[in-house]
């Protein structure tokens, strides 16, 4: 169980604190525990937090006066549904042993590669001043946002299927949403300079010939991007999107809109480092074949779909977790029949009075009956199947676009 929820879990058995009818004047409530999500909390401060970032959002947005109250109080209503779903997305994601250090570590570089940093002390200032928050926490910030994305990809993007008739139907019903300009798909495998001093710059050349004469010999272009890529795509094995002629820098255009399918490109160098592009795909001018945009109608159509099965997934995710959620603040995600009524320790009664009674619970400890009521402890429940969705949109890596 974690340090954070022990420590917090302190201060809800303090009656001092918590007990709204005996608060001790000389102490002063630090923080409120507001929920209970298994071995995690959420506090009254992380909610205010949020509201705050939902209302500068929404002012950027240019809303005044009734309009911004009026938005910021519809997106808070569902500020403790979202951060539930987050901290049990990510607690089995930990379940389900998933390991995204690599992609988290890859992405920082990436980072630190841009903000031309390097000293780590320095970068770690940087990224406070940028964030607003220390270096740890967003860099656990991007872990749990990893975490989520690949728990919602492997347990329910996965398992929806659009049937091919459904995919050509939408196809002829929307042809014009298909004729294309000249339009390329990318993969990328980015081997970074760092500080772009001479020695850094030839190390990562030669392993980025290294890296091309492996891809152009059969091993998987994706695997190796996977693997070896310094690009935050790596993570979608080198995934990076399509492209209209312009939208890249000039030598990369004259590349890749001269080869077909599965071309392997030389190292190219760019402000990051030495860049391996792979063809996916690449498609002429006109009316677009249903073959070309299949992948995509595929998309759209199970978006829909699986939106309301996310919110299944976290609702089967409720069902099975220990959730307590105080009184005064609602969980718009809640799941039907779950009780999730908040137990103050400072409350409590005690289990037995009497000798009759603490005999009566010595005989149920010897029939291995287990009393609950205490802090920290539910009722044992069916352990979740697994279940499995598509992978996140990925961003724009390494490839610069024209200026």
């Amino acid at each position: 169980m974690c340090i954070r929820f022990w420590l917090a879990a302190a201060l809800v058995t303090a009656p001092a604190l918590f007990a709204a009818d005996r608060v001790d004047p000389q102490v002063r409530v630090v923080e409120e525990i507001v929920a209970k999500v298994n071995s995690d909390i959420i506090t009254r401060g992380e909610l205010a937090k949020q509201r705050a970032e939902f209302e500068a959002e929404m002012a950027q947005q240019k809303l005044t006066g009734t309009a911004l109250k009026d938005a910021v109080g519809k997106k808070a209503s569902d500020s403790l549904r979202d951060q539930i779903d987050q901290l049990l997305l990510v607690q089995k994601g930990k379940e389900l042993n998933i390991n995204v250090d690599t992609e988290v570590n890859r992405r920082i570089a990436d980072i630190q590669s841009q903000s031309k940093v390097s000293d780590p002390e320095k970068f770690h200032e940087w990224m406070r001043e940028q964030s607003g928050i220390s270096f740890e926490d967003f860099k656990l910030q991007m872990k749990n946002q990893y975490l989520t994305q690949r728990v919602l990809s492997e347990e329910v993007w996965r398992n929806i299927t659009i049937p091919r008739a459904e995919q050509e139907k939408y196809y002829n019903e929307h042809k014009t949403d298909f004729v294309r300009e000249e339009i390329v798909m990318l993969r990328e495998l980015l081997v970074a300079t760092g500080d772009n001093s001479a020695d850094r710059v030839a190390a990562a050349e030669k392993k980025a010939k290294g890296l091309t004469d492996r891809a152009r010999k059969g091993e998987k272009f994706g695997d190796l991007a996977r693997q070896n890529s310094d690009a935050p795509t790596a993570a979608q094995d080198g995934e990076l999107g399509s492209f209209k002629r312009g939208q890249l820098r000039k030598e990369i255009d004259d590349v890749v809109f001269v080869h077909d399918k599965g071309y392997i490109s030389d190292p190219i160098k760019t402000p990051n480092g030495f860049v391996i592009l792979r063809v996916e795909e690449r498609y002429s001018a006109g009316q677009a074949a249903f073959e070309e945009v299949q992948t995509e109608i595929n998309s759209i159509l199970a978006e829909p779909r699986g939106a309301p099965r996310v919110r299944e997934f976290l609702t089967s995710l409720r069902t099975n977790a220990f959730l307590q959620i105080k009184p005064g603040f609602i969980d718009s995600g809640a799941a039907p029949m779950k009780d999730t009524s908040w137990q103050d320790p400072a409350q409590l009664k005690p289990e037995t009075t009497t000798k009759e009674a603490v005999r009566a619970n010595r005989r149920k400890r010897l029939l291995k009956v287990i009393p609950y009521g205490r802090l920290g402890k539910a009722a044992p429940e069916t352990a979740m199947p697994a279940a499995p969705a598509a992978p996140p949109v990925p961003s724009r890596g390494a490839v610069v676009p024209a200026q």
